[in-house]
Protein backbone atom coordinates (compact mmCIF):
# COMPACT_ATOMS: atom_id res chain seq x y z
CA UNK A 1 0.00 0.00 0.00
CA UNK A 2 1.24 3.47 -0.87
CA UNK A 3 2.01 5.40 2.37
CA UNK A 4 -0.49 8.16 3.13
CA UNK A 5 0.49 11.79 3.55
CA UNK A 6 -0.11 13.02 7.10
CA UNK A 7 -0.93 16.63 7.89
CA UNK A 8 -1.54 18.74 10.99
CA UNK A 9 -4.95 20.39 10.96
CA UNK A 10 -5.30 21.56 14.56
CA UNK A 11 -3.12 22.61 17.50
CA UNK A 12 -3.65 23.59 21.12
CA UNK A 13 -1.33 24.49 23.98
CA UNK A 14 -1.47 25.31 27.68
CA UNK A 15 1.96 26.51 28.75
CA UNK A 16 3.98 28.81 31.01
CA UNK A 17 3.98 31.26 28.07
CA UNK A 18 0.22 31.31 27.62
CA UNK A 19 -2.82 29.16 27.11
CA UNK A 20 -3.59 30.02 23.50
CA UNK A 21 -1.72 29.57 20.25
CA UNK A 22 -1.61 33.32 19.77
CA UNK A 23 -0.05 34.07 23.15
CA UNK A 24 2.34 31.14 22.95
CA UNK A 25 3.61 32.07 19.50
CA UNK A 26 3.91 35.79 20.27
CA UNK A 27 5.82 35.21 23.50
CA UNK A 28 8.17 32.70 21.87
CA UNK A 29 8.99 35.16 19.10
CA UNK A 30 9.54 37.95 21.62
CA UNK A 31 11.92 35.85 23.72
CA UNK A 32 9.78 36.06 26.86
CA UNK A 33 10.71 33.86 29.82
CA UNK A 34 7.90 31.88 31.43
CA UNK A 35 10.06 30.86 34.39
CA UNK A 36 8.99 32.20 37.78
CA UNK A 37 8.90 31.34 41.50
CA UNK A 38 6.79 28.29 42.30
CA UNK A 39 3.45 29.11 43.96
CA UNK A 40 1.89 25.63 43.97
CA UNK A 41 3.62 24.72 47.26
CA UNK A 42 5.99 26.15 49.84
CA UNK A 43 9.56 25.91 48.51
CA UNK A 44 11.31 27.27 51.63
CA UNK A 45 13.32 24.08 52.21
CA UNK A 46 14.00 23.31 48.54
CA UNK A 47 17.25 23.84 46.65
CA UNK A 48 15.21 24.96 43.63
CA UNK A 49 12.36 27.42 44.14
CA UNK A 50 11.23 28.16 40.57
CA UNK A 51 9.82 26.49 37.47
CA UNK A 52 7.78 26.99 34.34
CA UNK A 53 4.50 27.14 36.25
CA UNK A 54 1.10 27.89 34.71
CA UNK A 55 -0.38 30.49 37.02
CA UNK A 56 -3.73 31.32 35.40
CA UNK A 57 -5.34 27.98 34.63
CA UNK A 58 -9.01 27.31 35.42
CA UNK A 59 -10.04 23.75 34.46
CA UNK A 60 -13.71 24.74 34.69
CA UNK A 61 -13.38 26.65 31.42
CA UNK A 62 -13.57 23.26 29.68
CA UNK A 63 -14.76 20.87 32.40
CA UNK A 64 -17.62 20.95 34.86
CA UNK A 65 -16.68 21.16 38.54
CA UNK A 66 -17.40 17.51 39.34
CA UNK A 67 -15.47 16.27 36.30
CA UNK A 68 -12.47 18.48 37.07
CA UNK A 69 -12.28 17.21 40.67
CA UNK A 70 -11.93 13.65 39.38
CA UNK A 71 -8.91 14.46 37.21
CA UNK A 72 -5.29 15.06 38.12
CA UNK A 73 -3.85 18.37 36.93
CA UNK A 74 -1.98 16.70 34.03
CA UNK A 75 -5.28 15.43 32.61
CA UNK A 76 -7.01 18.78 33.13
CA UNK A 77 -4.23 20.49 31.16
CA UNK A 78 -4.50 17.91 28.37
CA UNK A 79 -8.27 18.30 28.05
CA UNK A 80 -7.92 22.09 27.89
CA UNK A 81 -5.33 21.80 25.11
CA UNK A 82 -7.46 19.22 23.28
CA UNK A 83 -10.53 21.47 23.27
CA UNK A 84 -8.36 24.22 21.71
CA UNK A 85 -7.09 21.77 19.10
CA UNK A 86 -10.52 20.57 18.06
CA UNK A 87 -11.79 24.15 17.86
CA UNK A 88 -8.72 25.20 15.88
CA UNK A 89 -9.19 22.33 13.41
CA UNK A 90 -12.84 23.06 12.72
CA UNK A 91 -13.59 19.35 12.70
CA UNK A 92 -17.08 18.05 13.43
CA UNK A 93 -16.64 14.56 14.84
CA UNK A 94 -20.32 13.91 14.22
CA UNK A 95 -19.56 13.93 10.49
CA UNK A 96 -16.55 11.59 10.41
CA UNK A 97 -16.02 7.85 10.85
CA UNK A 98 -15.18 7.81 14.54
CA UNK A 99 -13.98 4.21 14.32
CA UNK A 100 -11.11 5.56 12.22
CA UNK A 101 -10.15 8.36 14.65
CA UNK A 102 -8.14 7.75 17.79
CA UNK A 103 -5.97 9.37 20.46
CA UNK A 104 -2.41 8.81 21.63
CA UNK A 105 -1.54 11.26 24.38
CA UNK A 106 1.60 10.88 26.46
CA UNK A 107 2.77 11.62 29.96
CA UNK A 108 6.19 10.83 31.32
CA UNK A 109 5.03 10.58 34.94
CA UNK A 110 1.23 10.78 35.13
CA UNK A 111 -0.72 11.88 38.19
CA UNK A 112 2.02 13.22 40.47
CA UNK A 113 -0.34 15.58 42.28
CA UNK A 114 -2.91 12.95 43.22
CA UNK A 115 -0.22 10.38 44.06
CA UNK A 116 1.44 12.71 46.54
CA UNK A 117 -1.89 13.79 48.01
CA UNK A 118 -3.12 10.24 48.54
CA UNK A 119 0.21 9.14 50.03
CA UNK A 120 -0.32 11.81 52.66
CA UNK A 121 -3.88 10.60 53.23
CA UNK A 122 -2.64 7.02 53.70
CA UNK A 123 0.01 8.12 56.20
CA UNK A 124 -2.26 10.40 58.22
CA UNK A 125 -5.72 8.80 57.96
CA UNK A 126 -5.21 5.19 56.91
CA UNK A 127 -6.05 3.03 53.87
CA UNK A 128 -9.81 3.34 54.32
CA UNK A 129 -9.70 7.02 53.40
CA UNK A 130 -8.01 6.66 50.01
CA UNK A 131 -10.11 8.15 47.21
CA UNK A 132 -11.87 5.63 44.94
CA UNK A 133 -10.74 7.86 42.06
CA UNK A 134 -7.06 7.62 43.04
CA UNK A 135 -6.04 5.01 40.48
CA UNK A 136 -8.02 6.45 37.52
CA UNK A 137 -6.61 9.90 38.34
CA UNK A 138 -3.05 8.54 38.56
CA UNK A 139 -2.57 6.44 35.43
CA UNK A 140 -1.02 8.06 32.37
CA UNK A 141 -3.38 6.43 29.88
CA UNK A 142 -6.48 7.99 31.43
CA UNK A 143 -5.99 11.13 29.34
CA UNK A 144 -6.55 9.58 25.89
CA UNK A 145 -9.38 7.63 27.50
CA UNK A 146 -11.11 10.85 28.55
CA UNK A 147 -10.52 12.36 25.09
CA UNK A 148 -12.07 9.36 23.36
CA UNK A 149 -15.10 9.53 25.66
CA UNK A 150 -15.56 13.27 25.14
CA UNK A 151 -15.50 13.06 21.35
CA UNK A 152 -16.71 9.49 20.78
CA UNK A 153 -13.46 8.37 19.14
CA UNK A 154 -13.47 4.58 18.90
CA UNK A 155 -10.17 3.96 17.10
CA UNK A 156 -6.63 3.52 18.40
CA UNK A 157 -6.32 4.69 22.01
CA UNK A 158 -3.29 4.54 24.30
CA UNK A 159 -0.52 6.49 26.00
CA UNK A 160 3.23 6.48 25.46
CA UNK A 161 5.72 6.83 28.30
CA UNK A 162 9.38 7.37 27.50
CA UNK A 163 10.40 10.17 29.87
CA UNK A 164 11.20 13.36 27.97
CA UNK A 165 10.59 11.69 24.59
CA UNK A 166 7.03 10.65 25.50
CA UNK A 167 5.02 13.23 23.52
CA UNK A 168 7.23 12.91 20.46
CA UNK A 169 6.74 9.15 20.58
CA UNK A 170 2.98 9.77 20.75
CA UNK A 171 3.05 12.04 17.70
CA UNK A 172 5.31 9.64 15.81
CA UNK A 173 3.08 6.67 16.61
CA UNK A 174 -0.01 8.60 15.53
CA UNK A 175 1.76 9.55 12.30
CA UNK A 176 2.50 5.91 11.53
CA UNK A 177 -1.08 4.79 12.27
CA UNK A 178 -2.31 7.22 9.62
CA UNK A 179 0.58 6.82 7.19
CA UNK A 180 0.04 3.08 6.90
CA UNK A 181 -3.75 3.19 6.68
CA UNK A 182 -4.76 2.04 10.17
CA UNK A 183 -6.41 5.36 11.03
CA UNK A 184 -7.77 8.41 9.23
CA UNK A 185 -7.11 10.89 12.04
CA UNK A 186 -5.46 11.02 15.44
CA UNK A 187 -5.35 13.36 18.41
CA UNK A 188 -1.75 13.24 19.64
CA UNK A 189 0.51 15.05 22.07
CA UNK A 190 1.43 15.12 25.72
CA UNK A 191 0.74 16.56 29.14
CA UNK A 192 2.70 16.85 32.36
CA UNK A 193 2.14 18.39 35.79
CA UNK A 194 5.24 17.45 37.81
CA UNK A 195 5.50 20.57 40.00
CA UNK A 196 4.92 18.88 43.34
CA UNK A 197 7.20 18.68 46.37
CA UNK A 198 8.26 15.12 45.48
CA UNK A 199 8.79 16.02 41.83
CA UNK A 200 11.08 18.95 42.55
CA UNK A 201 12.85 17.21 45.45
CA UNK A 202 13.48 14.17 43.27
CA UNK A 203 15.16 16.13 40.49
CA UNK A 204 17.08 18.14 43.10
CA UNK A 205 18.38 14.88 44.53
CA UNK A 206 19.67 13.96 41.07
CA UNK A 207 21.42 17.36 40.76
CA UNK A 208 19.62 17.63 37.41
CA UNK A 209 17.86 21.00 37.75
CA UNK A 210 19.10 24.55 38.02
CA UNK A 211 19.37 26.24 41.42
CA UNK A 212 19.71 29.80 40.08
CA UNK A 213 17.08 31.06 42.53
CA UNK A 214 18.19 34.71 42.48
CA UNK A 215 17.27 35.12 38.80
CA UNK A 216 14.91 32.32 37.73
CA UNK A 217 14.06 33.94 34.39
CA UNK A 218 17.72 33.50 33.42
CA UNK A 219 18.07 29.95 34.73
CA UNK A 220 17.20 28.03 31.56
CA UNK A 221 20.18 28.71 29.29
CA UNK A 222 20.65 25.92 26.75
CA UNK A 223 24.09 25.70 25.14
CA UNK A 224 25.46 28.52 27.31
CA UNK A 225 28.78 27.81 29.06
CA UNK A 226 27.28 28.62 32.48
CA UNK A 227 24.23 26.34 32.29
CA UNK A 228 23.70 24.47 35.56
CA UNK A 229 20.76 22.15 34.85
CA UNK A 230 17.32 22.14 33.33
CA UNK A 231 14.28 24.03 34.63
CA UNK A 232 11.14 22.02 35.34
CA UNK A 233 7.92 23.06 33.65
CA UNK A 234 4.31 21.97 33.30
CA UNK A 235 1.86 22.10 30.44
CA UNK A 236 0.15 20.30 27.60
CA UNK A 237 0.15 20.48 23.83
CA UNK A 238 -2.05 18.55 21.41
CA UNK A 239 -2.11 18.13 17.63
CA UNK A 240 -4.82 16.82 15.32
CA UNK A 241 -3.26 14.72 12.58
CA UNK A 242 -5.23 13.66 9.51
CA UNK A 243 -4.68 11.76 6.32
CA UNK A 244 -4.27 14.43 3.64
CA UNK A 245 -7.20 13.42 1.44
CA UNK A 246 -9.53 13.36 4.42
CA UNK A 247 -8.40 16.82 5.49
CA UNK A 248 -8.86 18.21 1.99
CA UNK A 249 -12.28 16.61 1.62
CA UNK A 250 -13.60 18.44 4.67
CA UNK A 251 -11.95 21.71 3.68
CA UNK A 252 -9.55 21.81 6.63
CA UNK A 253 -6.80 24.37 6.98
CA UNK A 254 -3.45 22.57 6.83
CA UNK A 255 -0.72 23.91 9.10
CA UNK A 256 2.11 21.49 8.34
CA UNK A 257 2.92 18.03 7.06
CA UNK A 258 4.74 15.38 9.06
CA UNK A 259 7.09 13.66 6.63
CA UNK A 260 9.32 11.43 8.74
CA UNK A 261 10.00 9.98 12.17
CA UNK A 262 13.06 8.39 13.74
CA UNK A 263 12.93 6.23 16.88
CA UNK A 264 16.16 4.87 18.44
CA UNK A 265 17.74 3.86 21.74
CA UNK A 266 21.18 4.72 23.10
CA UNK A 267 21.54 1.39 24.95
CA UNK A 268 24.06 3.20 27.12
CA UNK A 269 22.89 4.56 30.51
CA UNK A 270 19.67 5.16 32.48
CA UNK A 271 20.08 8.95 32.57
CA UNK A 272 23.21 10.06 30.69
CA UNK A 273 23.16 10.38 26.90
CA UNK A 274 25.57 8.39 24.74
CA UNK A 275 28.62 10.72 24.76
CA UNK A 276 29.06 10.41 21.00
CA UNK A 277 25.41 11.16 20.28
CA UNK A 278 25.03 7.99 18.21
CA UNK A 279 21.37 7.42 19.12
CA UNK A 280 20.45 11.01 18.31
CA UNK A 281 22.32 10.80 14.99
CA UNK A 282 20.47 7.65 13.99
CA UNK A 283 17.10 9.15 14.97
CA UNK A 284 17.67 12.25 12.81
CA UNK A 285 18.92 10.17 9.89
CA UNK A 286 15.94 7.81 10.13
CA UNK A 287 13.50 10.74 10.08
CA UNK A 288 15.17 12.12 6.96
CA UNK A 289 15.22 8.68 5.33
CA UNK A 290 11.50 8.14 5.88
CA UNK A 291 10.88 11.62 4.47
CA UNK A 292 12.94 10.78 1.39
CA UNK A 293 15.10 13.84 2.08
CA UNK A 294 18.71 14.62 2.82
CA UNK A 295 20.58 16.61 5.44
CA UNK A 296 20.98 19.35 2.83
CA UNK A 297 17.19 19.88 2.95
CA UNK A 298 17.08 20.81 6.65
CA UNK A 299 16.38 24.51 7.26
CA UNK A 300 15.96 24.55 11.06
CA UNK A 301 16.31 22.29 14.09
CA UNK A 302 14.16 22.69 17.19
CA UNK A 303 16.62 21.22 19.66
CA UNK A 304 15.96 19.13 22.72
CA UNK A 305 18.24 21.74 24.28
CA UNK A 306 17.70 21.07 27.98
CA UNK A 307 20.31 23.40 29.52
CA UNK A 308 22.22 20.48 31.07
CA UNK A 309 25.97 20.16 30.53
CA UNK A 310 25.85 16.68 28.98
CA UNK A 311 22.74 16.94 26.78
CA UNK A 312 23.62 20.20 25.06
CA UNK A 313 27.14 19.08 24.22
CA UNK A 314 25.98 15.69 22.96
CA UNK A 315 23.16 17.13 20.85
CA UNK A 316 25.58 19.62 19.29
CA UNK A 317 27.90 16.75 18.34
CA UNK A 318 25.00 14.79 16.88
CA UNK A 319 23.80 17.73 14.75
CA UNK A 320 27.32 18.15 13.38
CA UNK A 321 27.50 14.48 12.44
CA UNK A 322 24.17 14.64 10.61
CA UNK A 323 24.56 18.00 8.84
CA UNK A 324 28.33 18.11 8.34
CA UNK A 325 29.64 21.58 7.53
CA UNK A 326 26.06 22.82 7.09
CA UNK A 327 25.66 22.44 10.85
CA UNK A 328 27.17 25.91 11.22
CA UNK A 329 24.62 27.41 8.82
CA UNK A 330 21.37 25.83 9.99
CA UNK A 331 19.63 27.70 12.85
CA UNK A 332 19.13 25.66 16.03
CA UNK A 333 17.01 26.93 18.92
CA UNK A 334 15.63 25.65 22.20
CA UNK A 335 12.02 26.27 23.22
CA UNK A 336 12.98 25.11 26.73
CA UNK A 337 14.95 28.31 27.25
CA UNK A 338 11.58 30.03 27.69
CA UNK A 339 9.10 27.43 28.97
CA UNK A 340 11.44 25.12 30.85
CA UNK A 341 11.37 21.36 30.42
CA UNK A 342 7.81 20.01 30.27
CA UNK A 343 9.18 16.47 30.57
CA UNK A 344 6.70 14.10 28.88
CA UNK A 345 4.87 17.01 27.23
CA UNK A 346 7.96 18.78 25.90
CA UNK A 347 7.98 17.16 22.45
CA UNK A 348 4.42 18.29 21.80
CA UNK A 349 5.00 21.87 23.00
CA UNK A 350 8.06 21.96 20.74
CA UNK A 351 6.08 20.50 17.85
CA UNK A 352 3.68 23.44 18.11
CA UNK A 353 6.62 25.86 18.27
CA UNK A 354 8.17 24.25 15.19
CA UNK A 355 4.93 24.42 13.20
CA UNK A 356 4.50 28.06 14.18
CA UNK A 357 7.96 28.66 12.71
CA UNK A 358 7.02 26.92 9.44
CA UNK A 359 3.99 29.17 9.07
CA UNK A 360 5.30 32.47 10.41
CA UNK A 361 8.81 32.51 8.97
CA UNK A 362 10.09 33.48 12.43
CA UNK A 363 12.55 31.27 14.28
CA UNK A 364 12.25 31.86 17.99
CA UNK A 365 15.46 32.48 19.94
CA UNK A 366 17.37 30.55 22.54
CA UNK A 367 17.25 33.09 25.34
CA UNK A 368 19.88 33.53 28.08
CA UNK A 369 22.67 32.60 25.69
CA UNK A 370 25.42 34.87 27.00
CA UNK A 371 28.73 33.00 27.22
CA UNK A 372 29.63 30.68 24.34
CA UNK A 373 30.72 27.15 25.19
CA UNK A 374 33.59 25.96 22.95
CA UNK A 375 31.89 22.55 22.80
CA UNK A 376 28.56 24.10 21.76
CA UNK A 377 29.50 26.23 18.77
CA UNK A 378 26.49 26.24 16.43
CA UNK A 379 24.04 29.01 15.56
CA UNK A 380 21.60 28.79 18.46
CA UNK A 381 19.65 31.93 17.46
CA UNK A 382 20.85 33.75 20.58
CA UNK A 383 18.37 35.99 22.41
CA UNK A 384 16.52 37.45 19.42
CA UNK A 385 14.23 35.85 16.85
CA UNK A 386 15.30 35.74 13.22
CA UNK A 387 13.32 35.69 10.00
CA UNK A 388 13.82 32.71 7.69
CA UNK A 389 11.94 30.71 5.08
CA UNK A 390 11.77 27.28 6.70
CA UNK A 391 10.55 24.46 4.46
CA UNK A 392 11.81 21.51 6.54
CA UNK A 393 12.41 21.43 10.28
CA UNK A 394 13.58 18.67 12.60
CA UNK A 395 12.42 18.48 16.22
CA UNK A 396 14.50 16.41 18.64
CA UNK A 397 13.42 14.75 21.89
CA UNK A 398 15.65 12.60 24.10
CA UNK A 399 14.61 10.89 27.34
CA UNK A 400 16.06 9.19 30.41
CA UNK A 401 16.54 5.54 29.54
CA UNK A 402 18.22 6.45 26.26
CA UNK A 403 15.03 7.08 24.23
CA UNK A 404 15.53 9.23 21.12
CA UNK A 405 12.92 10.66 18.76
CA UNK A 406 13.27 12.97 15.78
CA UNK A 407 10.20 14.31 14.00
CA UNK A 408 10.47 15.93 10.56
CA UNK A 409 7.91 18.68 9.85
CA UNK A 410 7.51 20.30 6.45
CA UNK A 411 5.63 23.26 5.11
CA UNK A 412 2.57 21.91 3.31
CA UNK A 413 2.50 22.05 -0.50
CA UNK A 414 -0.29 20.44 -2.50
Amino acid sequence: MEPKRVVVTGMGVVSPLGSSLEDYGANLAAGVSGIRPITLFDTSDFDTKFAGEITEFDPQTVLDRKEARRMDRFTQLALAATVQTVDHSGIDFGKVDRDAFGAIVASGIGGMTVYERECNVLASRGPGRISPFFIPMLISDITPGYISIRYGLRGVNYSTTSACASASHAIGEAFHHIRYGKSVGMIAGGSEAPLTPMGVAGFNAMKAISTRNAEPERASRPFDLNRDGFVMGEGAAILLLEELEHALARGAAIHAEIVGVGFTADAYHITAPDPGGDGAVRAMNLALKEAGLNASDVDYINAHGTSTPANDKTETQAIKKVLGERAYEVPVSSTKSMIGHLLGASGAAEAVATIITLNSGTIHPTINYETPDPECDLNYVPNEAVRADVELALSNSFGFGGHNVCLAYAKYHS
